[in-house]
């Protein structure tokens, strides 16, 4: 079975959560990758607050994952409905 079948196939729905979840991804990764990023210029800034600044750091990762973990879950449930 082909991609354009399944494509074809499928509800406009089910499309729509396919496309959701991976936008959900790679705007995750984009977003972890700017906090990064961000984090190493302040760090090169500012070393003595590297430990702040990574704790920090962190924090932000976890709650751009976390939304990005829910928004891909609730792209499947609006897939299999």
């Amino acid at each position: 079975m082909s991609l354009l079948t399944i494509l074809l196939d499928a509800s406009l729905a089910q499309a729509g959560a396919v496309i959701g979840a991976g936008l959900a991804a790679v705007g995750a990764g984009i977003g972890i990758g700017n906090i990064g990023g961000s984090a190493l210029q302040s760090i090169a800034r500012q070393p003595e607050m590297k430990g702040d600044v990574v704790a920090n750091m962190f924090v932000a990762a976890a709650l751009v994952e976390g939304a990005a973990l829910a928004a891909v879950a609730l792209a499947f449930i609006v897939g299999l409905a």
